[in-house]
């Protein structure tokens, strides 16, 4: 155990070579295939799930919330519980969280990644979904989290050092990328229907500021990390 450990440790601290200019464009081409390829994104749709449900997580226990269980479903929707009041700067900070957090998420990953630290952004994605895992309240939210951790840690653990770099990199162009797609989604959706239940339309009602004033914010947020974290991943390799 004490093995692990130490190296798991050596991992986060230690760096790793920055890579060649062009692999950094064909993990970002990579990623970008992956949201815009219909059979691709109806599976990577799951991990900015994942993100963002993990986000309101977070932003409910900063806020002072109580943290009551996270559910993900089939369908790529997802439901974060928290108890506290029903109104008030902790539930409007945790209402609007979801969406930007893939985004910030990313550009944490990418930042890493501009200091050489590939190892420590694979392992810190191992840490958060397990910490993740043990909030999960239904069958497919404990395969859908269970699933990706093993894969990250498999990665993280066994393959090649050039892998490992390579997975950081599409992990985080993926992340960034995603985020401004599922905010157009989600406009898309609330064209299309009726319901009125989304993270915007929560935040309509908590603050009478127009849900697609909200919707905008996400979408300048989620592009705003898109091109710091882009920066951030192509300087070091130019």
């Amino acid at each position: 155990m004490t093995g692990v450990l130490s190296r798991v440790w050596n991992d986060l601290v230690g760096t790793q070579p920055a890579p060649e200019f062009r692999l950094v464009l064909l993990t970002g081409v990579a990623a970008l295939v992956l949201v815009a390829v219909p059979g691709t994104w109806s599976i990577g749709r799951h991990v900015v799930t994942i993100a963002h449900e993990g986000a309101h997580a977070v932003a409910a226990v900063l806020s002072g919330r109580r943290l009551a269980g996270i559910r993900l479903h089939s369908d790529t929707s997802g439901l974060t519980v928290s108890r506290g009041r029903s109104s008030g700067p902790g539930m409007v900070v945790t209402a609007f969280a979801g969406y930007p957090g893939p985004a910030l998420a990313g550009l944490g990953a990418a930042f890493l990644l501009s200091e050489r630290h590939a190892l420590a952004a694979l392992w810190l994605a191992v840490l958060l979904l397990a910490l993740l895992l043990v909030q999960i309240r239904n069958f497919y939210g404990l395969y859908a989290v269970g699933v990706a951790g093993i894969a990250v840690g498999a990665v993280s653990w066994w393959a090649a050092e050039e892998v490992q770099v390579a997975t950081a990199y599409v992990g985080t162009w993926f992340l960034l990328i995603a985020a401004p797609r599922a905010v157009l989604e989600l406009q898309g959706h609330r064209r299309r229907s009726r319901s009125r239940t989304s993270d915007a339309d929560v935040l309509a009602r908590l603050t009478r500021v127009p849900a697609l004033v909200w919707v905008g914010s996400f979408l300048l947020l989620t592009l705003g990390c898109l091109v710091l974290g882009g920066r951030w991943l192509l300087l070091p390799a130019t």
